[in-house]
């Protein structure tokens, strides 16, 4: 059903809260609090003025032109990347498709204005109301309207990714209050995230959408309002884009700086030794490196000699992608704190970063390591020892008092002290050393368990682990298994321990539920791999989902943290301290970066500079 707009009446509203719209009752009064504004920060203000020029983190001034040529490992089979089918070109998403608000990368979580010209919400958050910029159009030319927005939020909540139909369809109510105004109202305002997560929604065009075929992967090129277009695919080896030369946003202060290239090309291939020797040939231009060992010795050829090729790091605030064998806490050899903490001191991390890595990773301390949400080397404040004061146990004193610290060994992979200290500690939890075997005392049972693992360098890691346990009596068997029978076995928490990685943001949100709370422990599919059930946690992670101030968030999240870090649920790893990216001298990028580290969109090819 359609409103008929016309002269200056009030539009009619247009409800689309199931599947089939239907008339809405009128808008509700806005709040005294509610005004459009430009901008909206999760917490507080946004950083930068309504009248900002430019993003702080770009060259504004930045010459357009050129391309560039981006490698990635993998493949592809599908140019859709908001649906679950297939193998989606990522970029599609950002270069292509647009959404009502674009992230300030300077900011923990800030949207500012794209297609929607302002935003408006209450105090409460109880609903949103975006009003798209006039000018918006998609690349066919067409405006884009309220009608499509609806639209958009409607398909990808039935037909989208599961994290959209999550989102989504948390959406009491949507209506179409005019051509280029739409509100969305909430059933739960406890979750003050929604109006930013409605902010980021992918807005696709209802005239160019087939519903029926949406969530079939497909090599079509998708219309969107962005600044390129997919101009060639060539299935599973590339896809290229052009730079839209109608593009209506080319002149916002949010795109000021970014988009620079003429073209863009992302090629692929399968193989990791064809890929880096691709680089080293010139066949792409920036490439991330992850690999330390390759990343100490393998930029030695002749164009990185030279100054061709140019090595940088780059740093961010964000909490780092950290690595940590996780316990299985569902099992019973783990349910004893006590057992966890001794077999976290039996991890030689000086050791293994010598032999393995250069000494070029930082050993892992916390759920958010090295950003501002971290609790590690930080003395808890008055607001988090209120939050923790109803769970004193929860919180060992040297956690509460920032001087708790993984064990340093002596790195001889034989460090006698912290053995001699880990087999004190399991023999208060009930076990003892029968010749060469660790047993339980009161049963006889041998203290045996297994590591699964899924690729080789992760399995390299877990068998020298495993030779550390086996100096404290512990058979610790690696098991490597396939892709497949790895995340059925993770989805049903089928496993004894499994190295993991949680990807944090600086704004945590509901998805730490999913992480941590009790009722995840019980969730197949959920994210709390290691069974925690604490009523401290899930008070924590409540505090942090009602914080209205950034201070109350960071409070809330170091609690957490602390509480996490208390129970030993994992032995910590390490992570990367730095962004590392190899570039060809042609590519350059501004002198700030961002708080969210690098970002290609920002870089550009610099007309003067040709290879020597």
């Amino acid at each position: 059903m359609q409103a008929a707009y016309g002269g200056v009446q009030l539009l009619a509203a247009l409800l689309v809260g199931g599947a089939s719209p239907a008339l809405a009752e009128p808008a509700q009064i806005i709040a005294p609090d509610a005004i459009a504004k430009p901008a909206i920060a999760m917490h507080g203000a946004p950083a930068l003025p309504d009248d900002f020029a430019a993003l702080p983190y770009v060259n504004a001034d930045a010459p357009h032109g050129g391309r560039l040529i981006e490698g990635v490992l993998g493949t592809f089979d599908s140019l859709n990347p908001l649906i679950v089918q297939g193998l989606a070109v990522q970029p599609v998403r950002g270069y292509v498709i647009e959404s009502l608000m674009a992230r300030s990368y300077d900011e923990p979580f800030t949207l500012y204005g794209l297609l929607a010209r302002t935003v408006e919400t209450d105090a409460a958050r109880s609903y949103v109301t975006f009003t798209l910029d006039p000018a918006a159009h998609f690349s066919d030319g067409t405006p884009v309207t309220a009608e499509d927005v609806v639209f958009s939020w409607q398909l990808l909540r039935d037909h989208g990714r599961p994290n959209h139909r999550t989102y989504y369809s948390r959406i009491a109510k949507a209506e179409i209050l005019g051509p280029r105004v739409v509100r969305f109202d909430f059933a739960d305002t406890s979750d003050r995230e929604l109006p930013l997560i409605l902010g980021l929604m992918p807005v696709l065009p209802k005239h160019a959408i087939d519903v029926a075929t949406f969530e079939k992967s497909t090599l079509k090129k998708l219309v969107g309002s962005g600044p390129y277009v997919v101009a060639a695919v060539d299935p599973g080896k590339s896809v290229t884009f052009k730079r839209d030369p109608e593009y209506w946003g080319r002149n916002l202060p949010i795109n000021r700086g970014l988009w620079n290239f003429d073209e863009l090309r992302f090629d692929f291939y399968r193989d990791e030794n064809a890929y880096f020797e691709a680089f080293k040939a010139g066949l792409y231009d920036v490439r991330a490196e992850t690999d330390p060992t390759r990343w100490e010795s393998g930029y030695n050829f002749p164009a990185a000699r030279d100054g061709r090729v140019v090595k940088e790091s780059f740093r961010s605030g964000l909490p780092k992608f950290a690595s940590d064998f996780v316990f299985n806490t569902r099992r019973p050899i783990f349910a004893d704190s006590r057992v966890r903490q001794a077999l976290a001191l039996l991890f030689d991390f000086q050791w293994v970063n010598r032999n393995f890595f250069y000494n070029l990773y930082q050993r892992s301390a916390s759920f958010f390591d090295d950003s501002e949400l971290s609790a590690y080397r930080r003395p808890a404040d008055q607001q988090e020892r209120a939050l923790l004061a109803p769970y004193a146990d929860a919180v060992r004193p040297d956690v509460l008092d920032g001087t708790w610290s993984p064990p340093v060994s002596d790195g001889s992979g034989r460090d006698r002290a912290t053995l001699r200290q880990a087999l004190k500690i399991l023999e208060a939890a009930g076990y003892e050393l029968r010749g060469a075997t660790l047993r339980d005392r009161a049963t006889g049972r041998p203290f045996a368990f297994e590591i699964m693992v899924t690729n080789r360098d992760d399995e390299r890691l877990a068998l020298a682990y495993s030779t550390m346990l086996a100096r404290a009596g512990i058979a610790a068997q690696v098991r490597l298994v396939d892709a497949v029978q790895y995340e059925e076995r993770l989805a049903s928490f089928d496993f004894d321990m499994i190295e993991y990685r949680w990807d944090e943001s600086l704004s945590p949100g509901n998805e730490q539920s999913i992480y941590w709370s009790s009722a995840a422990a019980d969730e197949q599919g959920s994210r709390n791999y290691m069974g925690v059930k604490s009523a401290a946690v899930d008070a924590m992670i409540a505090a942090l989902l009602r914080a209205r101030t950034r201070p109350d968030l960071v409070d809330a999240v170091r609690a957490l943290d602390r509480v996490l870090i208390s129970g030993s649920y994992v032995v910590p790893l390490f992570y990367l301290p730095d962004q590392w990216v190899a570039r060809w001298n042609y590519i350059q990028h501004p002198a700030r970066t961002s708080l969210f580290g690098y970002l290609p969109e920002t870089w550009w090819r610099q007309p003067t500079k040709t290879l020597q």
